[in-house]
């Protein structure tokens, strides 16, 4: 069981139908591996200014990005909320990678939230090694939930 809070900036919207699918996908993330842990996480889909800003403060990169996550890893508490993390999209470069990609924003948004997800739950791709199975099972929660580019 997973909460989903979700901020959105009303200057970056989003069709209405669009969020309950990114909720979905971050939910089948985490339920597939800790399917008996309550979870709460923050969700914040913003702009460029915003979450440059954010990675700025917190990794000493002073630009936009698409998604960033950041994780608590606290699982030691099955049977109440514990928060899993945060995670902060950019609905602009979103739009802009959508485009660049050939898909639609639906689909880069739930790719986004599937990506921050895994990071959450200790995923990386940092080594081919890693970045292989991570792509993997982003791809392989996409497409059983018919998300596909």
């Amino acid at each position: 069981m997973i909460r989903i809070d979700a901020d959105l900036r009303p200057e970056f919207p989003v069709p209405v139908t669009y969020l309950p699918l990114m909720k979905r996908v971050i939910r089948t993330c985490v339920n597939e591996q800790y399917p008996n842990h309550r979870f709460e996480l923050d969700l914040i889909l913003c702009g460029d200014e915003e979450i440059r800003s954010i990675n700025s403060r917190f990794r000493g990169i002073d630009r936009p990005t698409d998604v960033l996550s950041f994780p608590m890893m606290d699982f030691d508490y099955p049977d109440i909320y514990v928060s899993l993390g945060s995670i902060v999209i950019s609905v602009e470069t979103a739009r802009r990678q959508a485009e660049e990609y050939g898909h639609s924003l639906k689909r880069e948004l739930c790719f986004l939230c599937a990506h921050a997800a895994l990071h959450l739950l200790g995923y990386d791709h940092e080594t081919d090694k890693e970045r292989v199975v991570m792509e993997n099972k982003q791809k392989e929660i996409l497409d059983n939930l018919g998300i596909t580019r």
